[in-house]
């Protein structure tokens, strides 16, 4: 019998949204994406070069503006 306990979702405020568990993604084209990760990171900055998986380019983003505002 399949598991029935809710994916968590985590919003992380500067970085991706983490989905804890396996996952399936539908792109706005149809493509369907699944991930049996124990967690998925989804971008929300549209840096990656993985895109929708999070390759942490938003830390490189981050470093950029803290030296611009020092």
């Amino acid at each position: 019998m399949p598991d029935r306990s809710p994916a968590r979702v985590e919003i992380t405020g500067e970085g991706p949204v983490l989905i804890h568990g396996p996952v399936e993604l539908v792109m706005p084209d149809g493509v369907r994406i699944r991930s049996e990760r124990a967690v998925t990171a989804l971008c929300t900055c549209r840096r990656s070069r993985r895109y929708p998986m999070c390759d942490t380019s938003h830390r490189r983003c981050a470093r950029n503006r803290r030296k611009e505002s020092e």
